[in-house]
């Protein structure tokens, strides 16, 4: 029975306002990615199908329910789409809240208990891995997206329920031969990085001593063979330094075992083609997303392991219409579509702002410096070499001076002073250094001046040991978050206060006023000078005594 609904209904446990009967009734499935619904019915029954009303529908997996968005009208036919409740996550914004150090079904209930007015969902995780994540100005659709690439697993959906699990979908045995019990199937291989034996090659050229890195299992009548190129920046010279001497022997050997460990997790990863299928015919004991089939591929000596990956479900007839199927990583589809899309415009505009900036001052330096190429000389005098403006030496203004204790420049002549250096011990002393990127364990100096050069906002954000941001300073002010994420802020604004995790005001300076919502005191509080509030116990009573001072 297909049942429509006003759009605030929240129970589904009736008939709603009609029972439909509609001409066509398709759901498309996707794992980590789209749900909906597509309905055709005839134009008498147009009032049914107006944008944000719900039908709820029978499925495989239970009743569903779906919100229309605008319907199309053609040929005396309304045509109308709606996607599942689920997506109705992105109408409940998280201002900012804090996930720390939580599992997954935890950090799902913290980031649901954030939005701004209630939520109707609810939601649940068996995911134990252990995870941050800071969510600031974010629907709670986009925060799941999130939720899902850093903690993992596969996103279900039931009406106002919510659910992430590590695995889903069924092992019944399916095997479906490739060409052969299958028919009406959309065939889509990749065999571009198949290997089956490597020859990898890690940190300044190095080799393993057994040279070749290869697969047990006879996969192919032809071999599968490449030089693979690693990169092994994650083993660090100073990691294997005692007394500041390198170790070379527990160096080398911490990069040979890198190199294999990397090499057999990249055989693991490709020694099967990436393959995809679509099929449009009944495929029995397969019920839903995430299904595992068994494809025998005639390339292959062995079963591809393959996960269903979306269906399409004809709801009136009852049966499913499209299965698509493959052995390649999902990705979250539509599903953080537009989280993508803004991520990639904000780095784009920061990054042609910082190319714009960066080459003007390249081409500003590159014109001083070709500029007076022609004017330049170079000097070998004794254990130095000078570059100079003009000649004789002794009439230059521009110099450097290069020798044993580092280079030096000067716009006052040969004998300087000398007021920008750069050491031979690693001092580099300037007067004015424009950096795009700098990565420093300490940085020392009397004034430190963030922000204006692009015309934009200074930025200082402090991590924790754990690499989790504790504490801001940026145009709204300072900031420093707890544990519970609640904060405190300091600005012109708002002076000194206090915030719950939720972003209510729970104390504050207003002037000389000190403002809370609730106190404790632990042992007196003196008033003016002029009085004191103590707690008094006795033998039968507990209260509060006022001492006069003098």
């Amino acid at each position: 029975m297909i049942c429509v609904y006003e759009e605030n209904e929240k129970q589904f446990n009736n008939n709603g306002i009609k029972i439909l009967h509609p001409l066509k009734a398709k759901i498309h499935k996707e794992d980590n990615g789209e749900y909906y619904i597509e309905v055709k019915d005839t134009i008498d029954n147009l009032e049914y199908y107006q944008a944000n009303m719900i039908i709820k529908v029978p499925t495989p997996w239970g009743y569903q329910c779906f919100r229309f968005t605008n319907p199309k009208i053609s040929n005396n036919k309304v045509e109308a789409k709606g996607y599942h409740l689920y997506f109705d996550s992105a109408n409940y914004i998280i201002a900012d809240s804090y996930v720390v150090d939580k599992n997954c079904n935890d950090a799902l209930d913290h980031l649901n208990n954030a939005t701004d007015v209630t939520s109707p969902f609810t939601t649940i995780s068996n995911i134990t891995t252990i995870d941050s994540y800071r969510c600031v100005r974010k629907s709670l659709e986009e925060a799941i997206a999130e939720v899902i690439t850093r903690w993992g697993g596969h996103l279900i959906r039931d009406n106002w329920k919510i659910e992430i699990k590590d695995n889903i979908g069924q092992d019944r045995g399916v095997v479906l031969s490739y060409a052969k019990n299958i028919e009406k199937i959309e065939d889509k291989s990749n065999w571009d990085n198949v290997v089956t034996k490597i020859l990898p090659v890690g940190k300044d050229g190095l080799l393993l001593p057994e040279l070749y890195i290869s697969i047990s299992e006879e996969l192919y009548n032809i071999p599968h063979t490449r030089v693979i190129e690693f990169n092994q920046d994650n083993i660090v010279e100073d990691d294997y330094k005692i007394d500041g001497e390198l170790d070379e022997t527990t160096y080398k050997n911490a990069l040979i075992e890198d190199l294999r460990t990397k090499s057999n997790n990249y055989l693991q990863e490709n020694k099967l083609p990436k393959i995809n299928y679509t099929v449009s015919a009944y495929i029995k004991n397969i019920s839903d997303v995430g299904d595992t089939i068994y494809v025998k591929h005639p390339k292959c000596n062995i079963d591809i392991i393959t996960n269903v990956i979306s269906i399409d479900y004809d709801v009136i007839a009852q049966k499913y219409i499209s299965i698509e199927f493959g052995n390649f990583k999902n990705k979250l589809k539509d599903l953080i579509s537009n989280i993508n899309s803004t991520i990639e415009e904000q780095t784009t505009k920061t990054i042609e702002t910082a190319k714009v900036t960066l080459k003007e001052e390249l081409n500003e330096a590159t014109d001083k410096i070709i500029g007076i190429l022609g004017d330049s000389f170079v000097i070998l005098s004794g254990s130095q070499i000078l570059i100079v403006d003009t000649l004789p030496k002794e009439e230059a203004t521009n110099v450097i001076r290069l020798n044993s204790a580092g280079i030096g420049f000067s716009q006052s002549g040969i004998s300087g002073p000398f007021n920008s250096a750069w050491t031979i011990d690693g001092t580099l002393d300037m007067q004015q250094i424009n950096v795009i990127n700098l990565v420093a364990d300490m940085i020392k100096g009397g004034t430190l001046k963030l922000g204006s050069k692009l015309n934009q906002a200074g930025l200082i954000e402090i991590y924790d040991e754990a690499n989790k941001l504790i504490g801001e300073i940026n145009k709204d002010g300072f900031k420093m978050y707890a544990k519970d994420d609640s904060y405190i802020l300091i600005n012109p604004e708002v002076g000194f206060a206090g915030y719950d995790r939720n972003g209510n005001k729970i104390y504050w300076v207003d002037g000389d006023e000190f403002h809370q919502k609730k106190a404790f005191v632990e042992e007196e509080i003196t008033i003016g000078y002029k009085m004191r509030m103590i707690p008094i116990t006795n033998s039968t009573n507990t209260g509060i005594g006022f001492v006069a001072l003098v």
